[in-house]
């Protein structure tokens, strides 16, 4: 359950809401040294304006793909070379590239919901497969199940948590 939130977390990072965020370029892949590498492994990204990130390359040959990984991206972002450093402004949002975000998020807070939900059924078979064996009584079975369902109701209520705080996130303008 842990693990479904961690992941969730990930990927809410991900989710663009008109700050510049580190995070928001992991999933950018460069070309560089005979394969596809993330970019935060051929530079360093930092955020010195709230709505500016700049990647600093270690090899300045590398300047070229970077750049080309970032325009090839899906992020909708357009990045600018100085020869030296890559500064991508971060655009404000539209109200409908909000909502679409909004409808984003709640895709991935169920796809959470329903990796819980599985971590959940997991343990349960588990339990029953303990007292089928005979390790476990029926009234212990019962108490650890009821144990595993308030564990799951605390994992499923965090997940609304982080949506809630990211919703209002994107939607603040």
């Amino acid at each position: 359950m842990e693990r479904a939130l961690e992941a969730m977390r990930r990927e809410f990072a991900g989710v663009r809401t008109g700050k510049a965020s580190p995070a928001l370029l992991e999933t950018v892949r460069v070309e560089a040294y005979g394969g596809h590498m993330p970019l935060n492994q051929v530079g360093t990204v930092s955020v010195p304006e709230p709505r500016l990130l700049t990647v600093q390359p270690w090899d300045r040959s590398l300047i070229k793909a970077i750049e080309k990984a970032l325009q090839e991206s899906d992020l909708g972002l357009n990045p600018s070379n100085d020869g030296s450093m890559i500064r991508i402004p971060i655009p404000a949002l539209t109200e409908e590239r909000r909502r679409e975000y909004v409808r984003l998020l709640h895709k991935m807070a169920e796809e959470g919901r329903v990796a819980i939900r599985q971590a959940r059924k997991d343990a349960n078979d588990e339990i029953k497969q303990r007292q089928k064996d005979g390790e476990l009584s029926e009234d212990a079975a019962r108490r650890e199940q009821d144990d595993v369902q308030k564990l799951t109701n605390q994992y499923v209520e965090r997940v609304d948590e982080l949506l809630k705080r990211k919703e209002a996130e994107v939607l603040e303008v």
